[in-house]
Formats: C-alpha cells, sequence, structure tokens
C-alpha cells in the first residue's frame, strides 16, 4: 500500500486515542525496548547483562519520550503557527503513524546494528508526512510543506535529543 492510500484508509476508521495507543505505539514501543536488550546481549562479545538493561532503559525513555513530546510539540505548533484548533489525539496518531518506519529500522538496527547504513531510509518518511499531512491532518496545500519538514524534524529530532539528554545527565547510559 502506498502512503496517500493508508492515510485515507487512517482518516476514515473512527479510531480512540487508548484504542490507538494500546493497539499500536505501546506494543511497538515494547518491541523496540525488547529488541534493544536482545540486540545488546546477543550482538556483543560479551555477555552484559547491565549494560543490556541501561541500553533498554536509555532507548523505552527516547521512543516513549520522542513520541509524546513530539506530539505535544506538534500539537502546539499546530495551534499556534497554523492557527488550527488544537487536537492532541489527531497530533499523537499523526506523529505515531509518521514514525512507524522509523520504530521499525529501530528494532532491525538494534538486532542487527551491522545494518546500520538503512537508516537512509528515514528520508522516506519525508513522503509518508507530505502524504499524510493533507489527507489525515487536513492542512491546506499552502501549509503543506511547512507541515511535512515541521513534523519530519518533530519525528526526527525529539527521540534523538532525549537519547541525548539522558546521555549528559545520567553518566551511566554513556554506552
Amino acid at each position: 500500500m502506498v502512503p496517500g492510500e493508508t492515510w485515507e484508509k487512517l482518516s476514515r476508521q473512527e479510531e480512540k486515542q487508548q484504542t490507538f495507543l494500546s493497539r499500536f505505539i505501546y506494543p511497538v514501543i515494547g518491541l523496540i525496548t525488547l529488541a534493544a536488550f536482545l540486540g545488546v546481549l546477543f550482538t556483543r562479545k560479551e555477555f552484559d547483562f547491565e549494560i543490556a538493561l541501561k541500553i533498554t532503559i536509555r532507548t523505552f525513555l527516547s521512543v516513549s519520550g520522542g513520541f509524546f513530546l513530539g506530539a505535544y510539540i506538534l500539537n502546539e505548533v499546530w495551534k499556534g503557527a497554523f492557527k488550527q484548533a488544537g487536537n492532541t489525539d489527531l497530533c499523537r496518531m499523526f506523529v505515531g503513524y509518521s514514525s512507524a518506519l522509523m520504530f521499525v529500522l529501530n528494532i532491525v538496527t538494534a538486532l542487527l546494528p551491522e545494518f546500520f547504513f538503512l537508516n537512509i531510509v528515514v528520508l522516506y518518511t519525508v513522503y509518508i508526512i507530505w502524504e499524510g499531512t493533507v489527507i489525515f491532518m487536513k492542512a491546506n496545500e499552502k501549509q503543506r510543506l511547512k507541515v511535512t519538514i515541521i513534523t519530519f524534524f518533530i519525528v526526527i529530532v525529539t527521540p534523538f535529543v532525549i537519547e541525548q539528554v539522558l546521555r549528559m545527565l545520567m553518566p551511566g547510559f554513556r554506552i
């Protein structure tokens, strides 16, 4: 399925926020966290449970915090810069679905770190977001480029910033 068709299908379904979180976001965050734990245990030369736990905690906090903070920031930008009615649920769903490719890449690179070069595929997220801005977020064509760029940076940067802050504030997480 191409992103436009998928966004169309998602915009037609009446999904409650709690259903979206419990059926999509929480399981995906759990899979990413599990992949980070197993990736450390099975790809390192030494078996170090402590390092595995630290990386797992850092991964969990950066992915879940990146999602929730990203949705909050997008909602605030949506209200402020685009003069639209704030809709936290819509912004959460948009950030979550826009992050799907990044979530899959997190799982793959956690389990197979030698495939780090796959991270270039994250650029396809721009197209996913581009398609979703008009269909899912109901942005007009004039706003489309701005919404796409802002959302892309929110989706990519917030988990990275949270991870870097954790590394700075908690020296034990510098692994």
